[in-house]
């Protein structure tokens, strides 16, 4: 296991640096329980602070969301500045086009946003920022190009749902059936995720995508189906991954009951996204063999910070749009030490904000 630890974790550091490029390499929805903290913020002017009325806005209740929120709170403690944090009713564009609107009406000059769809956000956008002068960054993932966000603060969803794809293949000796377990279509990371799992998969020969579950938006969908899966191959399934917070809790549930019902003489090898305590437990019992952690706290952060240097004159450099905020697989090896390492990718981009992607006017 150490040695596919040290294979992932140098995967995660290599994405992460592609990510600080101009370029985009190639994973939101999570939570991280034991996310990193940032704690201090770079120099920065305060400066048009007394304008400033900045937003953040979440589309509907989830874990993933919960997390990103605490990385919003941690940037107002450090400079100062309060956040609108707003959490919509539903997963669908016509509702958050309604909240933000009501929002852009308050006098918010800067709005971090998760699009509920890749093209249709881009209306919203355009409309706020034509209109009123806001300026859009998104957080955990994208909207299509072109677009009037001025940056992308997320996971490299794809890369990441690839890395997990591989930690399970190489679980299952590059051979066997994987079931690949995905949530909501109408999230635009969705399919990025089953195209990253797909490429793993197309390089080994020997391993089968046996099933792929999908339209998953509660923890009971996510057991129902997977316990479906289960109870359709039985005695086949060989590894099974998971890209969403609550596919990989209802993984886990199963798993937890199929091993009690069945013992432990045929292992299904399984990764997860996110670092719930549930998914870290069941990593420690040994349940799961690992998950895919975000950098749940540098989205929300950094995605203000950005916000503020906009707002205090800044503009975008050409060609650093998308800030890839890093992932690590945790596992048993690492579970105690993971949350630190994102936590210096945080400050590492922070540090070079000012540099890599904005120019003052």
């Amino acid at each position: 296991m150490k040695r596919y630890l040290a294979l992932f974790m140098a995967i995660a550091i290599a994405a992460t640096a592609a990510g600080c490029s101009s370029e985009p390499t190639a994973s939101g929805s999570g939570a991280a329980s034991t996310a990193p903290a940032v704690s201090t913020a770079p120099a920065a002017s305060t400066a048009g602070n007394s304008k400033m009325k900045l937003a953040w806005y979440a589309p509907a209740p989830h874990a993933y969301f919960s997390e990103v929120e605490k990385g919003v709170q941690q940037f107002s403690k450090d400079t100062g500045i309060d956040v609108m944090i707003q959490i919509g009713p539903d997963w669908t564009q016509a509702s958050e086009n309604e909240k933000v609107e009501a929002m852009v009406a308050e006098g918010i000059t800067g709005l971090s946003i998760y699009p509920c769809d890749a093209s249709g956000a881009n209306g919203l956008y355009d409309e706020i920022s034509a209109s009123k002068g806001v300026n859009v960054v998104n957080f955990g993932t994208d909207t299509a190009s072109p677009s009037k966000a001025k940056f992308a603060i997320a996971t490299d969803v794809k890369q990441a749902a690839y890395d997990a794809a591989v930690a399970v293949i190489k679980l299952m000796g590059e051979k066997g059936n994987l079931v690949n377990v995905l949530e909501v279509l109408e999230d635009p990371n969705t399919v990025k995720r089953q195209e990253g799992v797909a490429e793993a998969v197309a390089k080994y020969p020997n391993v089968k995508l046996l099933q792929e579950v999908a339209g998953i938006k509660t923890q009971e969908e996510a057991v129902g189906k997977i316990e479906s899966v289960l109870s359709a191959h039985v005695g086949q399934v060989d590894g099974m991954v998971c890209t969403g917070q609550v596919s990989t809790s209802g993984m886990l549930q199963v798993l937890s009951d199929y091993y009690q019902k069945q013992g432990t003489a045929h292992r299904i090898h399984a990764v997860g996204i996110d670092t719930d305590t549930a998914v870290l437990d069941g990593i420690k019992s040994g349940i799961i063999d690992a998950t895919m952690a975000q950098n749940t706290t540098g989205h929300g952060y950094i995605s203000c910070m950005m916000l503020k240097y906009m707002q205090e004159g800044y503009v975008p450099k050409d060609g650093g749009y998308f800030i890839n905020t890093g992932n690590v697989l945790v596992t048993k090896d690492n579970i105690d030490t993971f949350a630190s390492d994102l936590d210096k990718v945080t400050k590492q981009i922070l540090g070079r904000l000012t540099t890599d992607y904005l120019v003052k006017k």
